[in-house]
């Protein structure tokens, strides 16, 4: 018995649908994984823009500043933010406390107008910045968190510098 057009036609819109929801799904993972990526590389050219700096000590990954650089790179791609206050008006400070760090903290931000960004270029736009700069060279931040957000007319990628205990 031959299956009716009515029913040919569900299986084709079936079948199509699942092939789109398995290509978002594979293009999510895939974007998560260049993001992460992205993530690292920016964070080992911080750490040697702090070493040609002279910093005797290396900074070191802090979940809670990752975790502050996330909250901020979501913000500033899903509601074009193009600073350092939240759309909450949260401050630097505010996300980095909200996260459970203590201590002093800073920010550098960068933002793309598309779904590319390149690490590299990412730092040398913060290195040309005298402000982003004088955050990525001081010797004094010895945590840092970074992040990165975007979509396919946005990208953001945020740094949280810390310095532990220290007040603010």
């Amino acid at each position: 018995m031959a299956a009716s057009p009515s029913r040919a036609r569900l299986a084709v819109a079936v079948c199509g649908s699942l092939v789109m929801v398995a290509a978002m799904l594979f293009t999510a993972a895939g974007a998560t994984a260049d993001n992460l990526r992205l993530n690292k590389s920016v964070l080992n050219d911080i750490l040697i823009a702090q070493a040609n700096n002279g910093c005797p000590v290396q900074s070191r990954m802090d979940p809670r500043l990752t975790d502050a650089a996330r909250r901020h790179s979501f913000d500033v791609r899903d509601n074009q933010i193009d600073g350092h206050i939240g759309s909450d008006g949260s401050t630097t400070a505010d996300r980095a406390r909200d996260s459970g760090f203590i201590g002093r903290s800073a920010e550098t931000i960068a933002i793309a107008p598309s779904v590319a960004i390149s690490g590299i270029a990412i730092v040398n736009q913060w290195w040309n910045d005298p402000e982003s700069r004088a955050i990525m060279q001081d010797c004094s931040n010895t945590a840092i968190g970074v992040w990165s957000e975007n979509s396919p007319f946005r990208t953001a990628l945020v740094a949280v510098y810390g310095q532990p205990g220290m007040p603010q």
